[in-house]
C-alpha cells in the first residue's frame, strides 16, 4: 500500500512538474517582446568610408549602428568575464546570481547587486525600465527567456553593444568610444575597453568629464578584477566629450533630403580635405565687415568628383552670416568670371584668337553703354591682354556677334542652369545672369577637361552622365592658357603658369568670386553676405584669390601640370595670323567690309590743319546714332545724335580721333595740328 502511495505520489509531482514547466514555457512564450530593430543614427561617410556626420535619433540621442565583428575582441572578452561569465551557458537568467542578489536583498533589506544577465540588462535597455524594484525585475527575467529562445547569443551581445548607455546623449559602444577616445570600437586599450565595460552601469555618474575619480574607480575594479598589469591602472582618463564629427553639414542635409529613408549616406567627398577647407572658410571671413560669408569647393575635373564642398564658414547665424544658408547652391551674380567662356565661344566661331588686336573704347548699344571696372580705356590691345586684365568691352563686342542667347547655351551644355526673367540681353557677358558657386564650379570643369563638361557629382555611386562638348579642345585650351598667365596675388607660393584663374566681382560689390583650375583639380571661391547686400570695397582679386590659392596649397600632395596645347592649336602672332584674325570686326565685316559702319570723311586720315579759333570740325557719315567722339583715347563727345561736331579741345602735336556709333562700330582718323 505504502509503496502504492508512494508511486501515485511520484506521479502526481511529476504531473505537477509537468505542468509547472509547460506552465511557464507557456508564460515565456507569450511574452511580448520590445521592438529589437532600434532606430540608429543616420550616418553620412566620404570616399574612404570615414564618419563625416551623425544624425541624433529621438531626443537627441546619438546611437551608431554597430556589428559584432567591428569590436575589439579583447573588449568582448573583457565584457563578459566582468559582467557575465556564465553568458555561454545559461538560458537568459543565471541562477546563481539570482540567489547572490536575493540573499543580499533579504539580508541588507534592499538590493544591492541585481544579478543580472547580459540579456537582462538588454531586455532593461529596450524596454528602458528600471532595475531596483522586483517587478521590474521579474519582467527584465521574463524578456530575457523570451529573447533567448528567439535570438542567439551573438544578436543579444550586438543588441547590448547598440544600447548600452555611455554618458549624456551617447547610446552604444560605438558612440561611447568615438566620444571619450576619438576612435571606432575596433581597437581598443585594455585600459579604454575596461572604461567602456565600467560606464554603462551608471553612464552619469562615471561621466569622466565630469566626475573623473568615480570613472576611474569603476574602471580600476575591471582591470582590477581582470588581474590587469600596472600600466593600465595608470592610464589618463578623458577629461572631455569629443564632439560628434559634423563636416559638410549642408551637403550632409542635401543627401537625407534626397533619401530620408536610407541609414548611410556615402558621398564623394574627402573628409580630410573637407576639414582643412571648411577651416580656410573660417579664417576667411575672420575681421571681415559683419554678415560676410564664404563658400569653397574643390573637385576634381578628371572624374566629376566633388572632393570638397563648404556651404558657409559656420553652420549657424553667426554674426549675422546665416551660416544655414548653403552659398555653393545659391543663385548670384558671376561678375568677370563668365568672361572666359565668350573667348572660347569666339576662338570656336572663327572671330578672334587671343593675339587678335581688339579696341578697348567706348561703345554703347543702344541705352546700353558698358564701361570697364576703372573707367580707363585701353585702346587697341590683343584679345589675351583684354582678359588677363577683365576688360569690359571687348567681351560685350564679343557677345554682341556671338548672340547672347548662344552664350546661354553654351552655359547650359556646360551643365549649368543660368538663371534669367526674359530674353539675354548684351549684360549677360558682364555677369547680368543668375549662377551658383557649383554652376561655375561645373563651367570651369569643363573648361580645365578640354572643353569636355560632364556632371560634377558628390554622392558615390552616382551613375555618370554623358560628356557634352561646350567647346572645342584647341579653344579650351587656349582660354586656360591664357588664365594661367594671370599673375597670381601677392604672398602666395604659385608661379604663373601652374594655375589657371579668374577672378570676378558682381556689381555693387555684391559678390567675389575666384575660379581657377590645374591638371587635376577645379576650385570655386565666392564671398559675400547671402542677403545680398553689398560688401563695400569688397573685390574678387583681393579677397577671394588669396582663398583660393590657399586651397590649391591643400592640394599640392595631388597637383598635376596644365596640359600642352593640342595639336590643332593655331599658335601664331598677331602679324602672321590671317587677315581676318589680325585684328577683330563685326562678322559681316570680316572680309567684305562694313557699309553700316561710321566712316569720318572729314579731317581726312593724315591731315595736317591750323587750329581756329572755333576747333576743328568733324564730320562723318553711316553709323547708328548716338554717337560718342573719342580723342587719343577719351571721350569727349558722347549721346550725338548728328553726322557732324566741332572738336575746340585739340592740342598741338597728333591727335587720334575716334567716332563709335550705338552698336559699337567705329571709325578713326590721325590728324597733326601745327
Amino acid at each position: 500500500m505504502i509503496r502504492r502511495y508512494g508511486l501515485f505520489a511520484l506521479v502526481v509531482a511529476l504531473g505537477l512538474a509537468a505542468g509547472l514547466r509547460d506552465g511557464f514555457d507557456r508564460w515565456v512564450a507569450a511574452t511580448v517582446l520590445p521592438p529589437v530593430l532600434v532606430e540608429t543614427s543616420v550616418e553620412v561617410h566620404d570616399r574612404h568610408g570615414a564618419l563625416m556626420r551623425v544624425f541624433p535619433v529621438e531626443n537627441g540621442r546619438v546611437r551608431l549602428a554597430l556589428r559584432l565583428n567591428q569590436v575589439d575582441a579583447g573588449y568582448l572578452d573583457m565584457l563578459v568575464t566582468y559582467e557575465d561569465k556564465r553568458f555561454y551557458r545559461h538560458a537568459g537568467v543565471d541562477p546563481v546570481a539570482l540567489l547572490r542578489a536575493a540573499a543580499q536583498a533579504l539580508w541588507q533589506q534592499e538590493i544591492r547587486s541585481g544579478g543580472s544577465t547580459l540579456t537582462m540588462q538588454v531586455a532593461r535597455l529596450l524596454e528602458n525600465s528600471g532595475t531596483g524594484r522586483w517587478p521590474g525585475k521579474m519582467r527584465q527575467i521574463r524578456v530575457a527567456l523570451a529573447l533567448e529562445r528567439r535570438l542567439t547569443k551573438a544578436q543579444i551581445l550586438e543588441l547590448y553593444l547598440n544600447h548600452a548607455p555611455y554618458g549624456g546623449p551617447l547610446e552604444g559602444l560605438r558612440a561611447g568610444t568615438l566620444a571619450w577616445f576619438g576612435k571606432a570600437p575596433a581597437r581598443l586599450t585594455q585600459a579604454e575597453a575596461a572604461l567602456m565595460v565600467a560606464l554603462p552601469q551608471s553612464p552619469e555618474t562615471r561621466r569622466p568629464d565630469r566626475h573623473p575619480a568615480e570613472a576611474r574607480a569603476a574602471r580600476d575594479r575591471v582591470l582590477t578584477r581582470l588581474d590587469a598589469p600596472e600600466q593600465d591602472l595608470k592610464a589618463a582618463i578623458p577629461t572631455a566629450m569629443k564632439p560628434m564629427v559634423r563636416l559638410a553639414p549642408h551637403l550632409a542635409d542635401a543627401a537625407r533630403r534626397e533619401d530620408p529613408l536610407a541609414p548611410r549616406h556615402d558621398l564623394t567627398l574627402d573628409a580630410g580635405m573637407q576639414r582643412q577647407v571648411e577651416a580656410l572658410a573660417r579664417r576667411a571671413v575672420k575681421g571681415q565687415p559683419r554678415g560676410v560669408s564664404a563658400a569653397i569647393v574643390v573637385a576634381d575635373h578628371r572624374s566629376g568628383d566633388i572632393l570638397a564642398s563648404v556651404g558657409s564658414p559656420a553652420y549657424a547665424a553667426e554674426d549675422g552670416a546665416l551660416g544655414f544658408v548653403d552659398m555653393t547652391r545659391a543663385i548670384r551674380s558671376p561678375g568677370s568670371t563668365l568672361k572666359p567662356f565668350i573667348y572660347g565661344l569666339a576662338f570656336d566661331q572663327g572671330l578672334a584668337h587671343p593675339d587678335t588686336l581688339i579696341d578697348d573704347s567706348p561703345v554703347a548699344f543702344g541705352s546700353y553703354a558698358p564701361q570697364n571696372f576703372d573707367g580707363q580705356y585701353r585702346g587697341e590691345l590683343t584679345v589675351r591682354e583684354a582678359l588677363q586684365l577683365s576688360l569690359n568691352i571687348p567681351p560685350v563686342l564679343l557677345t554682341q556677334e556671338l548672340g547672347p542667347a548662344r552664350l546661354m547655351a553654351s552655359l547650359r551644355q556646360g551643365g549649368a542652369r543660368p538663371q534669367l526673367s526674359g530674353k539675354p540681353g548684351l549684360a549677360v557677358a558682364l555677369g547680368g545672369v543668375g549662377l551658383t558657386l557649383n554652376d561655375m564650379v561645373q563651367l570651369y570643369a569643363g573648361l580645365a577637361s578640354g572643353g569636355r563638361a560632364q556632371p560634377l557629382v558628390w554622392r558615390k555611386g552616382t551613375e555618370k552622365q554623358p560628356e557634352r562638348r561646350m567647346m572645342s579642345r584647341a579653344a579650351a585650351w587656349q582660354v586656360g592658357h591664357i588664365l594661367a598667365g594671370i599673375t597670381p596675388p601677392p604672398g602666395t607660393a604659385a608661379r604663373p603658369g601652374q594655375i589657371a584663374y579668374k577672378t570676378g566681382t558682381s556689381y555693387g560689390h555684391r559678390d567675389a568670386w575666384a575660379i581657377g583650375f590645374d591638371g587635376a583639380h577645379v576650385v570655386g571661391v565666392w564671398l559675400g553676405r547671402p542677403d545680398g547686400t553689398p560688401v563695400p570695397g569688397a573685390f574678387g582679386g583681393d579677397l577671394a584669390a588669396p582663398l583660393l590659392f590657399e586651397t590649391f596649397g591643400r592640394l599640392a600632395a595631388t597637383r598635376s601640370p596644365l596640359p600642352v596645347p593640342p595639336p590643332e592649336t593655331l599658335i601664331l602672332s598677331t602679324a602672321s595670323l590671317p587677315k581676318p584674325l589680325q585684328r577683330f570686326r563685326p562678322r559681316d565685316a570680316a572680309f567684305t567690309g562694313d557699309a553700316r559702319a561710321p566712316m569720318v570723311t572729314f579731317p581726312p586720315d593724315g591731315a595736317v590743319l591750323r587750329q581756329s579759333g572755333d576747333g576743328i570740325p568733324l564730320k562723318w557719315r553711316a553709323g547708328v546714332l548716338p554717337m560718342t567722339v573719342l580723342v587719343n583715347g577719351a571721350p569727349v563727345l558722347t549721346g550725338v545724335r548728328r553726322r557732324d561736331a566741332m572738336l575746340s579741345t585739340l592740342g598741338p602735336g597728333f591727335s587720334r580721333i575716334q567716332v563709335i556709333d550705338a552698336t559699337g562700330r567705329g571709325a578713326a582718323v590721325e590728324i597733326r595740328l601745327d
